[in-house]
């Protein structure tokens, strides 16, 4: 029988039902109502039975009405969901690509040799550090730090760089605040904090350990809190490689305490959906490999 019958037919049928007005159908369905109606129509003749009662002041299902809407829906839902899969997940790298990200040199690199080998891509990034809940709706890939568990969202959260951190901080600061040897200790001396990004405050450490520091420096960029920790103005947590010089020379003290700094992470974030879109899966697989030649070099 289902040769017989059009698809349409039976959607026009769904959204009557539903909406109990031809003309509230026909506007779910951005179609005219006499459509609508016609559709109705055609499928009750092929059945040879009416599925609605209508009079000039209301409409209601007949029971044969309500059997079929409630054996018809789950598939026709189902046959929905192939129908955006499939679309959503084609094997062509190309498309609108929508990303947010930290400002850095080596991500500006990736990002602008993604587009180069694929040239049918359209780029639209915005650069952010601390990416609200609201912006992340509309882009497909978010890329952002993290220390520490990471907070639950729909979003899934992919690891593509760790580096571990110390806490340190310039000889004419120590000179000023006795050499702290434990979190209790630190937490009663100037830090250097972030403003809002990888949630400000606590401080995190290992083994699930995290302190309230005290703070009158609060900034969003590392280089401002390496700079202010090279002048004295507090203990800064830092990416060890990114201040492993200034420990050799002397110019940063590495901190020995009780619990060692969680790992600086960046994290790739995007859709919770099955399967990730294929511009989506590319991107993430360039910046895995690029990545993990730059951790290696």
């Amino acid at each position: 029988m289902i040769e017989n019958i059009e698809l349409q037919w039976l959607l026009s049928f769904q959204a009557v039902y539903e909406k109990l007005s031809f003309k509230l159908a026909a506007e779910k369905l951005q179609i005219p109502t006499s459509n609508v109606s016609r559709h109705v129509a055609l499928l009750e003749k092929q059945l040879s039975l009416r599925l609605l009662e209508r009079t000039t002041r209301k409409m209601t299902p007949t029971n044969a009405g309500s059997q079929l809407y409630q054996r018809m829906t789950p598939p026709i839902l189902a046959i929905d969901d192939a129908l955006v899969d499939a679309s959503l997940h084609g094997d062509s790298i190309a498309g609108h690509l929508k990303v947010i990200m930290p400002d850095l040199p080596f991500l500006a690199e990736i990002i602008t040799d993604f587009c180069l080998r694929n040239p049918q891509i359209q780029l639209s990034c915005d650069t952010q550090l601390d990416p609200t809940e609201g912006l992340l709706e509309g882009f497909d890939v978010v890329l952002q730090f993290g220390r520490g568990p990471l907070e639950d969202s729909g979003w899934i959260a992919r690891e593509l760089l760790r580096w571990p951190s110390c806490v340190v901080a310039a000889p004419q600061l120590l000179e000023r605040h006795p050499l702290p040897r434990s979190l209790g200790e630190l937490s009663k001396t100037p830090c250097i904090t972030s403003l809002s990004v990888l949630q400000g405050m606590p401080w995190r450490f290992k083994e699930e350990q995290t302190i309230q520091v005290q703070s009158s420096y609060k900034v969003n960029s590392g280089h401002m809190a390496k700079a202010a920790a090279l002048k004295g103005l507090g203990f800064a947590i830092l990416p060890t490689h990114a201040c492993q010089a200034e420990i050799d020379s002397g110019s940063l003290t590495m901190i020995d305490l009780d619990y060692k700094p969680e790992d600086l992470v960046l994290y790739a974030l995007y859709s919770g959906r099955k399967y990730p879109l294929a511009k989506v899966k590319a991107l993430l697989e360039q910046l895995r490999l690029d990545l993990t030649n730059l951790s290696t070099n």
